[in-house]
Formats: structure tokens, sequence, C-alpha cells
């Protein structure tokens, strides 16, 4: 006779399929939750505690640790030895077992949560249980998704049996999930201490979705998501209009995201290829989506936008003028939304309140491993020192700190050219930070002249002063440090550029 054990946290599903097996023949085991919901429906049940020949102990934490189970999931059908130990013990098979884990995941995710209950839903029994039945995938089925509960009775009525192809699918499900289960926790008691580097890193994601094609059309590609993420992310928006989201809608989406979570006026961030092409703050949205398109008209078409308030209707009008890819905002009232969904593939992202979630770690892949390093949160305010003879007016600080927002969003070499809170000319990824300047003054034009700069690292020679002097720049912020200091700041002086020295840098690779 063939045995199925369920002992399920999440029930959805378990009455019909415990009738379909019951009803080919199959005999149900089960434990405390799961049986009672089983009897309720009038099914045949056989309680745990007559198999394993133990009751269920220490408030249900351990119920399924025995070798009653593991011996009935463990052992090799096909193998003369195995099967004469569990006969001569009286361990009976179990072939198929259907068991999801305590929702640790979810509790996390509570408000106010107690370490108790977090504690209390890791789950040891289950883990153990389905663990050992991929393990002998072989000859046993396991079944950790409702989704997955009509393909199985299908199989078993049809064939008498699962096929090897779908309990090896259903195996890798279990170790992918436990994985991913282990992760959750792991990361969870690090967090507890405030382990920075623990001397091994598991990272837990989970699928979103899939995706037409990568960053370009011959690569495959999918969007997995972190678990227990509470700041403002793409991963958590809800679309709201448009296409399915590309993969490089969703790279260059966080990167704008990214950007505009620095600012706290109203501000727009422009993105292509997550380098920003325009970024504008203003007493309105509108005003600033006004500055980050002035910036640059040619390089914002087919663009990313990202808001740090409401889109209203004045902003969507504007908007809808121009062909862009993806708009990003806290959200959008109804006159905007009647406007830009006119346009059936712009695609609206809707991400709630933003905010920056400190402690969060940054990961790159490298060939053969990972890097992972703090994010770049520094906060600048006590750090700014005038190195110059002139000091920067108020308005000229204002910008600084405008500018340097914007240009810790760049690939080193990095500039950005700044006035009224709108940037004029930006330059990034230059392999030495002359060229990144000169481009800069090159993009801002006639515009450069009585503006400021912000540069993501030193100046290691006084060349650029020379330059930005004159092209009229009158004030620029940037790290320090640099051997020719005193020469940088002499022909700042000499140009009458106030300068001011941040103590850090902002590298981007």
């Amino acid at each position: 006779m063939k045995r199925a054990l369920i002992s399920v946290y999440d029930k959805r599903g378990i009455v019909d399929l415990a009738k379909a097996l019951v009803g080919l023949g199959w005999q149900i085991i089960s434990t405390g939750g799961s049986f009672l919901e089983l009897k309720r429906a009038g099914l045949d049940v056989i309680p745990i505690e007559e198999v394993t020949k133990f009751p269920e102990i220490l408030d249900g934490r351990v119920k399924t640790l025995n070798p009653y189970i593991h011996g009935g999931l463990l052992y090799k059908r096909d193998d003369e030895g195995h099967r004469s130990t569990v006969e001569d013990m009286g361990i009976f098979s179990i072939d198929l077992v259907v068991n999801n884990l305590y929702p640790f995941e979810e509790t996390l995710k509570k408000a106010n949560v107690s370490h108790e209950e977090i504690i209390e839903n890791i789950d040891i029994g289950g883990p153990s249980m389905i663990r050992a039945a991929a393990k002998n995938y072989k000859h046993v089925t396991v079944l950790i998704d409702p989704e997955d509960y009509p393909k199985v009775v299908e199989e078993l009525r049809e064939k008498g049996d699962t096929s090897l192809e779908t309990r090896l699918y259903l195996a890798r499900k279990v170790f992918n999930y436990t994985a991913y289960y282990d992760s959750l926790i792991s990361n969870y008691f690090n967090s507890l201490e405030e382990v920075q580097f623990p001397d091994y890193i598991t990272l837990g994601y989970k699928l979103k979705n899939k995706l037409r094609y990568g960053e370009n059309p011959h690569q495959k590609a999918a969007f997995y998501v972190e678990s227990q993420d509470n700041e403002a992310t793409l991963a958590l928006g809800r679309q709201l209009h448009g296409k399915e989201l590309s993969f490089n809608n969703i790279n260059d989406g966080s990167a704008a995201l990214d950007m505009v979570k620095e600012f706290r006026e109203p501000t727009i961030v422009a993105v292509k290829h997550t380098n920003p092409c325009g970024i504008g703050s203003g007493e309105s949205i509108l005003e600033a989506y006004l500055k980050a398109y002035e910036c640059d008209k040619e390089s914002i078409f087919g663009g990313i936008i990202a808001a740090n308030r409401e889109i209203d209707g004045a902003t969507a009008e504007e908007m809808s003028k121009i062909f862009l890819e993806v708009i990003i905002a806290p959200s959008f009232s109804e006159e905007a939304l009647e406007i830009l969904t006119r346009k059936k593939n712009l695609r609206l992202i809707e991400v709630g309140e933003l905010n920056i979630k400190g402690g969060q770690m940054e990961v790159k892949d490298v060939s053969g491993g990972i890097l992972v390093q703090d994010k770049d949160l520094k906060d600048l305010s006590h750090d700014l020192k005038v190195v110059t003879e002139r000091k920067p007016t108020e308005e000229e600080m204002e910008d600084l700190l405008f500018a340097w927002k914007a240009v810790k969003h760049l690939k080193s070499n990095g500039v950005v050219i700044a006035k009224d809170k709108a940037t004029l000319g930006i330059s990034g990824g230059e392999v030495n930070r002359f060229w990144a300047v000169e481009n800069a003054i090159k993009r801002a034009g006639a515009k450069a002249k009585g503006s400021v700069l912000a540069s993501d690292g030193f100046f290691p020679f006084k060349d650029s002063i020379e330059a930005l002097g004159k092209a009229g720049i009158r004030a620029i912020i940037q790290p320090g440090g640099s051997i020719r200091d005193e020469e940088v700041i002499e022909e700042a002086n000499r140009h009458n550029i106030a300068m001011v020295f941040t103590g850090i840098r902002h590298f981007k690779h």
C-alpha cells in the first residue's frame, strides 16, 4: 500500500489532495492541525503517533523527527539491504510527503514582532523531512507547493505513480526553497549581533518574474527579489500601466530611484543606461521636471523618469509631450493617470513613500566571487571645509550640495555642473578627470558661467581648475586629498573660485 504523510502549515488544497489520494487507494498519515483538518473532512487518517510510537512533545517542536518517519522516507526501494533493515524494524515506506514550512519569512515582516515569536517560527522537522524525501527522489515524491498538487494527482491517476522527471523537479524545488529559507534565518541571526562580514554568506532571493530577455535580446533573464526589503523599490512597486518591464527598464529604474531618494525637495531624475542625463529640484514637481528636461532635451528622449513626489496633472501633461519608457513615483494623481495612460506602452510604477533603509550592504559580482561593502550613505553635513579665500554664497552652497548628491551616482571619473538646483552638464565614466571636466563644460555650454561643479574625486592637477575658471565656474565641491591640493587651491584663488572640501569621495565603478 502507498502511504502519504501530510503535515502542512498552509492548508490550502490538502483536503482535495487527500481525498484524491484516498480514492486511489493511498493511506494518509498526518500531524496536528493537518490531521484535524482532514478528520473534519471525514477522511480516514492515521495520526503520526501511531507510526512513530511516540507522542508529539515540547509544544509540537518534536513530532516527525523519528526513525520510523525518516527511515520510511530514506530507504532505497531497490536496495536489498535497506529493504531487509526496514522490514526487520517494522518501518513502513512513506512514498509521498506533503509539507510546507512554518512562515518564518512572513513572521519577519510583521510589525513589532518579538524575538521569541521569530524563533518559534524556525521550522526544524519540516526541512528535515522534505530534504529526506528530496534526497530519495528516485523513490519518493515531495510536495511543498499547492500549485503542484493537481499535476501529481493527474500523474497518479494516469500512471499509478509519478514520473522520475516530476520527482526530480519537485526535489530541486525543495532544495532551492530550503536554501532560501535557511538564508533568511542566517541573515536574521547575523543581524542580532550586527555581524557585518560573516564567515559564510548566503543571499536569499526569490523569483518575481521571468523577463523577455536580458540586457541584449540573445540573453535570457529573470527578476529575483529580496524577502525583507522595507525600502521603496521597484521590486515592491506596483505597475499601474504599460508593457512589462524589461531587464534594462528595471536596471535603469532602480538607478533612477536610488538617485531621487537623495533629495528632500521636489525632484526629478532622468536616466539613460543607469546614468543621469538630467536632475532638477524645485518648489513643485512640475518645476523640477522642467529643470531636468532642460539639462539635456535629446538624451531624456526614451529615458526613465523617477520622482520623489506625486505626479500631478500639469507635470503629466509636460511628460506626455515626449517619448519616455518608464515613470516611477510615490503616486500618481487621477488626472495624471488619465493623461499618461493614453500612451499604451508607457510604464507607470507606483512605489509609495520614498525612504532609504540604513545598514544595507552592496554586492558586486567579480570573477570568482563577490565584493561586499556598506552602501554609500555617509552624511556630509559635518565634513565641509572651505579651503579658498572666497567662501561660497548661500545660493552657491545649496547648489554645491545639490551637485554633490548628483555626482555620487555617476560612474567615476564623474563631474556635475549645476545652477539653481538643476544639472547643466553631466560627465561620468571618463578615464581621467580633466576629460570629465572638459565634457561637462562642453555640455553646459554658455550656461556654465556662474554655475558650480561637483567632482566625485580629488583633482590631481590644477589644469581642471584652470579650465573651470575660464568657463566661469564660481564654486567647486570635491573630496580633497591630492598631494597637489595646494596647487589646486592656488589656482582656484587665482580665478576667484570658492572651493569646498568634503573629506570623503564618491567613487563608483
